[in-house]
């Protein structure tokens, strides 16, 4: 058995005091170096849907007039369904989360999110989990994840995209569908989240 004590006030004032004393005189360290950029694409959004698509993903195009349609058409017949608080388009027959358990939420067949921001180069998706996107759990536990990804939202890399995120959020970053390998490489789906993930990009 492991026994934590907290330093008291007086004995942590000590400790930081000798690292202060120690580090009295040393130059400070070496600037960071910036992040690596990628070679300029000229259409970060078809980029997008491409690197998406590699994921094996199924990724629509779709205009803003057509989107409700599109997220209905991506639904299966009869699904159960549900959405987050703040979804900005309508899904006639959803849920809205309620904060159900997770055994609850396995009783969904799809969920449909919008997005915080996508990135072309790797092809991720990120929820920060604001209006529209929910908890992680609705994210995570029904097989079906119809994302909605406006084309504003897309960037094209990844340190385009972290000056966007709160970092006091929770982020979920999403890279295609739920996927692992064992050691002979066998591909299984739907492992640790949705089997299914099917991308709306709204141009």
């Amino acid at each position: 058995m492991v026994t934590v004590v907290e330093a008291s006030k007086p004995a942590r004032e000590e400790i930081l005091g000798r690292v202060r004393r120690a580090l009295a005189g040393v130059e400070p360290g070496y600037a960071v170096p910036p992040s690596p950029r990628i070679a300029p694409v000229s259409d970060v959004v078809a980029h997008f849907a491409e690197r998406v698509a590699d994921y094996r993903a199924v990724v629509e195009r779709c205009s803003a007039a057509d989107l409700a349609a599109g997220v209905a058409a991506a639904l299966p017949a009869g699904a159960r369904v549900v959405v987050p608080a703040g979804l900005t388009v309508p899904v006639p027959g959803a849920d809205e989360d309620a904060g159900f358990t997770a055994a609850e939420l396995d009783g969904y067949d799809a969920v449909v999110t919008e997005a915080r921001v996508g990135i072309a180069e790797t092809g991720t998706i990120v929820l920060d989990h604001g209006p529209g996107q929910g908890r992680r759990a609705i994210s995570l536990v029904p097989d079906r994840h119809v994302c909605i990804v406006r084309a504003d939202q897309v960037v094209p890399d990844v340190p385009d995209a972290l000056p966007l995120l709160d970092p006091r959020r929770p982020h979920t970053w999403i890279s295609g569908p739920s996927a692992t390998s064992d050691i002979e490489l066998d591909r299984v789906e739907g492992v640790h989240g949705p089997r299914t993930l099917h991308v709306l990009l709204v141009d």
